[in-house]
């Protein structure tokens, strides 16, 4: 018998690995198909219940294979309807993952790494350090939980929890082609968006793979500040990262870029700050998202007053810029933009960091 540590998670496979798995058992590829709709599509979590495959396949499949979602060990509801979903993996590290409702439209913000190594100042994901990339089935199996917790997939998946997405590459497209694929999830490509602080070389390759909506930690609109606020932009900076989003959406496959720009009172708030983004985001496909600063234990920042968040927009909006001022959600359960921390061994400071709420 296989130990439980090296048994295949069959969340790790998409469609294409289900079938050869299946034709490498001695099966047929269509064995493959139907394995993997019983997992993503029906939320089995018990071979036994796959009746339409032969026997003796998962016979097969239970000596070698499971199951394995990560384990939700928390739910925090919050006033607003937003839930944040605390869940552990087999390891005993902790990420979190969070439902928006929004009438019809529901939300997944999900996570794609243990903490995150990119230290932007504003985050409270990169005060827990990092520790490693999640696997596809760690990803894929958040969307798992939530479809099984609401009883039908969310409409909108973001890429958008702890970590950076771009930094696990990999396991992120191939989690994202699951959600996408017809015997699963079924998200429209125009619903599932991948948030970066702009990892150039990556974005132009995800370009050539995947046609997902791309969201990008913009949060400052010179280099100077950017360099101080998302540290990533020293290595890649504005010259470069707004040439690659631009080509990203040209050719017509993708609307825009959406800006994800946090507003730090006294920072980055100024009208000044929003004519240079004018003049940077200018030629480019865009949406720009104002976030009202989220505050969390330790941060040095403070949220811009209300009046001054709209005359940023108003400016922005002024010159044909699509500006909306994002509405803040699930802040009083940690769970809002920047809030998310879950438990990081992080592998560069060697301390435990446990995140917001009670331990079970």
């Amino acid at each position: 018998m296989v130990s439980a540590e090296r048994l295949t998670n069959l969340l790790d496979l998409d469609l294409a690995d289900s079938e050869r798995l299946a034709v490498a058992l001695g099966f047929k590829a269509f064995h493959g198909r139907n394995l993997f709709k019983w997992i993503h599509k029906h939320g089995a979590l018990d071979l036994g219940v796959m009746t339409d495959l032969p026997k003796a396949l998962r016979v097969a499949l239970q000596e070698m294979a499971e199951i394995r979602p990560p384990r939700i060990i928390l739910e925090r509801p919050s006033e607003d309807g937003t839930t944040k979903w605390v869940m552990e993996l087999t390891d005993g590290q902790r990420i979190e993952t969070v439902f928006i409702p929004e009438g019809r439209r529901t939300t997944i913000c999900v996570s794609s790494q243990v903490g995150c190594a990119l230290d932007c100042a504003f985050c409270a994901t990169a005060r827990q350090g990092f520790n490693r990339n999640l696997s596809a089935g760690e990803i894929i199996g958040q969307v798992w939980q939530a479809t099984r917790r609401l009883g039908a997939p969310p409409s909108n998946v973001v890429m958008m929890g702890m970590g950076e997405p771009l930094a696990n590459f990999d396991a992120v497209v191939k989690a994202m082609a699951v959600m996408q694929d017809d015997l699963a999830y079924m998200i429209a490509k125009t619903r599932l968006t991948l948030s970066t602080s702009g990892i150039v070389p990556a974005i132009v390759r995800l370009g050539e793979v995947s046609e997902v909506s791309l969201a990008v930690s913009l949060h400052a609109p010179n280099d100077p500040l950017r360099d101080q606020l998302v540290p990533i932009n020293r290595k890649y900076p504005l010259a470069e990262l707004l040439p690659a989003c631009k080509a990203y959406v040209t050719g017509g496959r993708r609307r825009r870029v959406t800006w994800e720009y946090v507003m730090l009172d006294g920072i980055n708030d100024s009208l000044a700050h929003a004519k240079q983004m004018i003049r940077l985001l200018e030629g480019i496909p865009s949406k720009v998202n104002l976030i009202p600063f989220n505050p969390f234990p330790g941060s040095l920042f403070r949220t811009s007053p209300p009046e001054r968040i709209e005359a940023f927009r108003e400016r922005l909006a002024r010159s044909g810029l699509f500006t909306m001022t994002r509405k803040t959600r699930g802040d009083e359960i940690a769970a809002a933009c920047g809030q998310l921390v879950g438990r990081v061994q992080d592998r560069t400071r060697r301390q435990v960091i446990v995140g917001p709420g009670p331990r079970p």
